[in-house]
């Protein structure tokens, strides 16, 4: 399940996110990449454990915890501190899985991968290429949004950066273990939530086929959520 979440960050936001990223030091992007990925990973990233990384992290998570259709997609468990690259002309990521568990660099505690997250800080018109395609069941989708937008997708996919060609491309992109493990439940439970929010809409949220409908997303939620 693929899912662009629209508006994480206003414009405001943004503009004060970019203004210190394009301000920091950046390093080579292969200091935190996996076996497999060191021999197709050409970017730069802001060093995790960093001031600007964790404080500008910390801001996203704030303005991401508190957007519903985000919460609907996800229902994340834990989420990793967001991380921070850059593409500039020449540089790429070729296809490659991401890590199935994960470790933050901040409490070094151990992390199942269901989902990764980028969200892009650079509006599309501000670089050619550079856009994120990514492998699902319904084919090969290439994911290119407006600056403060993000796009959710299963950490099972294989994806890549295609090459930047001008400009740069900056985002924050980090990874989730969501109480429900399997892509297929979380769909399914997705697909209700989103059901039930425009029946409570259409009709209200006291109405006795919206309130059963609710019970019944709880109880599955009750049947097949790790916390």
């Amino acid at each position: 399940m693929l899912i662009t979440i629209p508006q994480v960050l206003d414009p405001a936001q943004v503009q004060a996110i970019r203004a210190r990223l394009d301000a920091a030091s950046w390093q080579d992007g292969r200091q935190t990449a996996g076996a497999q990925s060191q021999s197709v990973k050409r970017n730069q990233q802001l060093p995790v454990d960093g001031p600007d990384a964790r404080a500008l992290g910390e801001e996203i998570l704030r303005a991401l915890t508190q957007h519903p259709l985000f919460l609907s997609a996800a229902l994340p468990l834990r989420i990793l501190p967001p991380m921070f690259n850059r593409y500039e002309t020449g540089e790429t990521f070729g296809v490659h899985v991401d890590n199935a568990i994960r470790v933050s660099p901040l409490t070094q505690e151990r992390l199942r991968a269901d989902l990764s997250m980028t969200l892009f800080l650079s509006e599309p018109d501000e670089y050619d290429g550079g856009e994120l395609v990514i492998e699902d069941h319904y084919g090969t989708q290439a994911v290119k949004l407006n600056a403060g937008d993000m796009v959710l997708y299963p950490s099972t996919s294989l994806h890549e950066v295609r090459p930047v060609t001008r400009g740069a491309r900056v985002s924050s992109f980090f990874w989730l273990q969501s109480m429900i493990r399997s892509n297929e439940q979380r769909a399914m439970l997705f697909d209700m939530d989103q059901t039930i929010q425009a029946l409570a809409d259409r009709l209200n949220a006291t109405d006795a086929e919206v309130v059963r409908l609710t019970g019944i997303y709880h109880n599955m939620i009750r049947m097949w959520s790790e916390v």
